[in-house]
């Protein structure tokens, strides 16, 4: 055997136990004993059942929901296994016919609405996952959502701002709403 196997190998195997097992479970140990909730994938329960993570947007159609983003992934919305945008530009036709029919679907959904419709509502993400609509978004569906559940649009708008996540410093992002949390709130009025 050359003079230099035997000290490879033995360095190999302990760099293949270091950053193979202990490192993984030294990180994995410490994400559950601070972060318990974030690590285990920030999933959100009803009758202590999973029904979605807090970081990954769903789909809804129910007029008496808020909905989300539309998702770019594929073959199914939201589908976290495959996330990435869409890839196309502002100059691509088949964006264009994309946003078209979404703004025509809010249009359908909402007759009565005749204001401009947020950006947010018909364009992707770059993950294709987001969980989140803008307060503006928020307040574009509001008057549908309050019809459909027979809610007073003031009750429904404050709890819009229960929802509404504001970040630590106004210059490190914009104000946001969860989806997700918000219908589940809304669920939970009746």
């Amino acid at each position: 055997m050359p003079p230099l196997v035997r000290p490879a190998l033995v360095f190999f195997i302990a760099l293949s136990v270091l950053t193979g097992v202990l490192y993984p479970l030294a990180v994995t140990g410490l994400g559950q004993a601070l972060f318990p909730d974030q690590a285990n994938g920030s999933l959100l329960l009803r009758e202590g059942r999973p029904v979605g993570s807090r970081l990954i947007g769903q789909s809804f159609s129910d007029p008496a929901h808020f909905w989300g983003r539309p998702s770019a992934t594929g073959p199914m919305a939201y589908n976290a296994s495959a996330s990435s945008g869409s890839n196309q530009g502002p100059l691509n036709p088949a964006l264009t016919e994309a946003v078209k029919a979404r703004i025509a679907a809010l249009r359908e959904a909402d007759p009565d609405q005749k204001a401009p419709v947020p950006v947010d509502l018909v364009t992707a993400s770059a993950s294709g996952l987001d969980p989140h609509i803008s307060p503006a978004a928020a307040a574009y569906q509001l008057p549908r959502v309050a019809r459909a559940r027979h809610l007073d649009p003031a009750r429904l708008q404050a709890l819009v701002e229960q929802h509404t996540e504001r970040p630590l410093i106004s210059a490190l992002g914009e104000a946001r709403v969860n989806v997700l949390t918000l219908n589940l709130a809304l669920d939970a009025l009746h």
